[in-house]
């Protein structure tokens, strides 16, 4: 572990010094279609791949994925088409290069996805049943299982990494990012929960790691993704000094089964294809409601049927409408839609002869780490790809049943990268052995005229079983031991200060401030009081971190409510453990939400201010980009325009240059949270 350290910021969560370690030439977080596709395709290239996730192989969000992927694959559809619509929903913050790129390279990939093993429905005749959904106005939806895409997208998957033999490791929670000495990605740090083969802290040190944590939907009360969906990838990479972009466009899902008032935690989904197979919106009274509203109606982009179902249940004091597919009835429910079909009937209600409850709830994050075209963030090495990333594509909502695809095409963007990368440091190394070889040889030559043949006949040997291991094509391409015990990182004097986590009894609190403040309805006074009440929970933490006797860096101003309280009153530091990082990683994450959130002084795609309701396309199309420093400040800025730029880590602001910039609407601008500094466009 000689020569390497942890990250930039400095910034790491509090855990211990790991206790083993492996090497490899790629490490992928994450076993959804993006981390595996990934894989696959570094793996098969001769890169030795690590896939580490946070619970089973198949237990990542895409398996919940119901409605399907979307692609031109249809007579008359063309990538063109696609990208249109795909702009409108992005309500003018898509970047169109990334659009573009999407859509075109979407059907070659899905193709392969299919060759892949991904078994995809199809008509009488044979070709790929495509169904409509949101904002689409071609069918270009492709799906499995009727409403079951995602499992058997993870499904195939699986098979084909079990086939390849990946080495894989389960149930581990990826913690920090490590970097060597010029500040390049050397691999990750990561607990393993269980017994086994590794277990507790340890590292898979790699050149590469990519990205594929999934969301973050767990920051509020109620939401469509898994348990595990804790933010830890947007959160690893902000403590690695990572710019993170369109962070506030968080899509509510118009249709989420209603549970009941108090039901928190991952809530059932009512797939948008329900609706692209002609269900309806109505209110209690049987009324339609979408008609007139957008020419679309019920298909209309999520953000807009989002709004007016808020709309609707505000008007009549209730908490949910109703989604009306009666018309479909019994054999339909159970050919085209059996999962959904299924979860309705185990919580008490049958839409084959009732309409279905629903209400809004967190679906997808829009934004996450910026990356460019190939997937690569500010940090030399760190990829990010599917919900974790934000590469251009969704702008400020995104188009239904563009995400599987996003991960899909971009995942084969990185390994595509990596690859290309790894082969040029093989012919540099290759050179380097050539010149080393005809060094030796030369001294050889010279030793011979004093020396007899025969030792210099065992040193180009030597040399010879040097160069062995990488012309394998089956071995790291760096030179690899054996999983060992990291003695190097055990002295915790050589790593950065710890930050300081929060209670993980706190967890429920954050999802409670954000759905409060930061849901489908936002204001300059919500979000200023979610800011505060986040910010709290942030200096308790500091203040129970906090050694006796003296104060963190980070720690609140001598003047804050409860900063001079004694140390008996101070609250007991939480323990390092999966509860307390997630909770950490949640606050992290909402902390950077609702900053950008409260700056972004419009209205636009799925961020929803009503005080302030109309889009703003001359201050507010363009994006927010924001970074952590070693402070534990974080750092906004706006770009200049709606294009995201390239990506490359000479263009990542210095904080030591960073310069206010003044207002840029009216006088009632909010100022900046105390622990937010916005920058000037580099």
């Amino acid at each position: 572990m000689t020569g390497i350290r942890h990250h930039a910021t400095g910034i790491r969560l509090t855990a211990p010094a790991p206790g083993w370690s492996i090497d490899a030439d790629v490490v992928v977080v994450g076993s959804g279609v993006a981390g595996l596709t990934a894989a696959l395709r570094c793996a098969a290239a001769g890169l030795a791949t690590v896939v580490v996730t946070k619970a089973r192989l198949d237990d990542g969000s895409t398996r919940w994925a119901q409605g399907g992927i979307a692609a031109a694959l249809g007579e008359g559809d063309t990538p063109e088409q696609h990208l249109d619509d795909t702009l409108v929903a992005g309500a003018g913050l898509c970047d169109e290069d990334a659009v573009r790129t999407l859509v075109t390279e979407g059907p070659d990939a899905v193709r392969r996805l299919i060759g892949a093993g991904a078994r995809f429905d199809t008509t009488d005749g044979g070709e790929i049943a495509l169904t409509r959904e949101g904002g689409h106005h071609r069918s270009r939806i492709a799906h499995a299982g009727g409403d079951a895409t995602g499992a058997e997208i993870s499904r195939a998957l699986v098979a084909a990494v079990r086939e390849a033999a990946l080495r894989t490791i389960e149930n581990a929670l990826v913690l920090d990012l490590l970097t060597d000495a010029d500040g390049r990605t050397a691999g990750v740090t990561l607990h393993v929960m269980g017994e086994g083969r590794h277990d507790g802290v340890g590292a898979v040190r790699a050149p590469a790691v990519v990205l594929a944590t999934g969301g973050m939907g767990q920051v509020f009360s109620a939401t469509t993704n898994p348990a595990v969906s804790t933010g830890d990838g947007v959160a690893l990479a902000l403590r690695a000094g990572a710019e993170v972009s369109d962070l506030e466009f968080v899509q509510f899902h118009p249709t989420v089964l209603y549970l009941g008032a108090d039901s928190e935690g991952q809530q059932p989904l009512v797939s948008e294809a329900v609706r692209g197979e002609g269900a309806h919106l109505v209110d209690a009274s049987g009324a339609r409601f979408m008609v007139g509203q957008h020419e679309l109606a019920e298909l209309a982009p999520r953000d807009i049927v989002a709004k007016a179902i808020t709309r609707r249940m505000e008007l009549h004091g209730t908490e949910h409408m109703y989604l009306d597919a009666r018309h479909f009835g019994a054999d339909m429910w159970e050919r085209r839609f059996p999962t959904i079909l299924a979860a309705c009937r185990a919580h008490g209600i049958d839409p084959v002869t009732e309409p279905i409850p629903v209400a809004p709830a967190a679906h997808y994050a829009s934004g996450g780490v910026r990356t460019d075209l190939r997937g690569r963030t500010t940090v030399p090495g760190l990829y990010a790809c599917g919900e974790v990333a934000c590469t251009g594509v969704h702008g400020a909502n995104r188009l239904a049943s563009n995400s599987l695809l996003e991960g899909l095409v971009f995942a084969e963007r990185i390994a595509t990268d990596i690859v290309e990368r790894a082969n040029d440091a093989e012919h540099v190394r290759d050179a380097e052995r050539a010149n080393d070889t005809a060094h030796t040889q030369g001294v050889a030559q010279t030793n011979d005229t004093a020396q007899t043949n025969g030792v210099a006949q065992t040193g180009s040997t030597a040399r010879a079983d040097d160069a062995g291991p990488a012309a394998e094509g089956t071995a790291p391409r760096t030179p690899v031991a054996a999983d060992r015990p990291l003695a190097a990182a055990a002295d915790p004097a050589a790593l950065p200060a710890p930050s300081p986590l929060l209670d993980p009894e706190q967890r429920g609190t954050v999802q409670r401030i954000m759905t409060r403040g930061a849901g489908v309805l936002r204001s300059a006074e919500s979000l200023a009081a979610a800011a505060d009440a986040l910010e709290a929970l942030h200096d308790g933490a500091v203040r129970a971190a906090a050694p006796d006797g003296a104060r963190d860096a980070d720690a609140p101003d001598a003047d804050a409510p409860g900063a001079d309280a004694p140390d008996a009153d101070r609250p007991k530091p939480a323990e390092p453990g999966v509860e307390a990082w997630e909770a950490t990683n949640l606050l992290l994450v909402s902390r950077v939400l609702v900053a950008a959130a409260r700056r972004r002084e419009e209205t636009r795609g799925c961020h929803w201010r009503e005080d302030r309701p109309e889009r703003d396309d001359e201050n507010w199309r363009r994006h927010l980009v924001v970074r952590l420093t070693s402070e534990r400040r974080l750092v906004l800025r706006r770009t200049e325009t709606a294009a995201f730029g390239p990506v490359s880590p000479a263009q990542a602001p210095d904080c030591a240059a960073a310069s206010p910039i003044p207002p840029t609407t009216t006088p009632t601008t909010d100022p900046p949270p105390a622990d937010v500094t916005e920058e000037s466009q580099p």
